[in-house]
């Protein structure tokens, strides 16, 4: 009995070595990818550079105008912050909520905004049983396109965007070679998908291409509502 059962075994081993042996390969070049910590839930993962995360606003231009405390940044009607450092093709993680207590409705309420290199628009909107118009809402691309689905907490309540973003491309003679790029997942949700951006943000007009640089810093605007920030961090692509 226990010579069959050792012949039975070498059968089954002798059937899974030819699936090992004959297994494709690409036979293509790789670099071995570097280790990256991810660290904890919501980061920052080892390679980011946090751009809010302490008792200050020393990542920012116009951080002064706002109020600090507990890692929170709160605007405070004094102006927007531009980032010292400028970005390109990044991945960008912000926190962010609305004010708890509603005094207005429309774009009135909760309104700030996440700008890609100054330019180019994520909304932030209190967007919870708040009717405006469609790509005015939390997590449009500002008069270009409503996000996918309306995933907005509760006025007061923490939320998340994650945004990968690809830097638009000019050429030499200043010509649009390569528009941008975005996807935003709003609280792990995915409301923009790989979304063509059609130009820089404007409220008063359509969207358009302008040559620039490279790389640009972020823009947190601060549109009369005190909306809170904390735990921002971004991977350079």
């Amino acid at each position: 009995m226990r010579t069959t059962r050792v012949l039975g075994l070498l059968a089954a081993i002798s059937a899974i070595v030819p699936l090992f042996a004959d297994e494709y390969l690409s036979g293509k070049k790789w670099s071995e990818p570097p280790v990256v910590e991810p660290g904890p839930v919501g980061g920052p993962p080892s390679d980011a550079i946090v751009l809010l995360g302490g008792k200050d606003m020393s990542a920012w231009h116009g951080g002064d105008s706002w109020i600090v405390n507990d890692g929170v940044a709160t605007a405070q009607g004094g102006g927007g912050v531009t980032s010292k450092r400028s970005f390109g093709d990044c991945q960008l993680h912000v926190e962010w909520a609305a004010p708890e207590k509603v005094e207005s409705s429309g774009q009135g309420r909760g309104n700030s905004g996440v700008y890609l290199m100054g330019k180019y628009e994520v909304q932030i909107l209190d967007s919870y049983q708040n009717k405006t118009y469609f790509d005015g809402q939390a997590a449009g691309i500002y008069k270009q396109r409503p996000p996918l689905v309306n995933t907005c907490r509760k006025p007061g309540e923490w939320q998340t965007f994650d945004i990968i973003f690809t830097a638009p491309r000019f050429d030499a003679s200043a010509k649009l070679e390569k528009p941008a790029y975005i996807t935003v997942l709003h609280n792990g949700v995915l409301v923009q998908n790989h979304f063509e951006i059609e130009g820089t943000t404007a409220w008063d007009a359509g969207p358009k291409y302008e040559t620039h640089p490279d790389k640009l810093p972020l823009h947190l605007q601060d549109h009369g509502n005190p909306v809170r920030f904390r735990n921002i961090w971004i991977r350079e692509l």
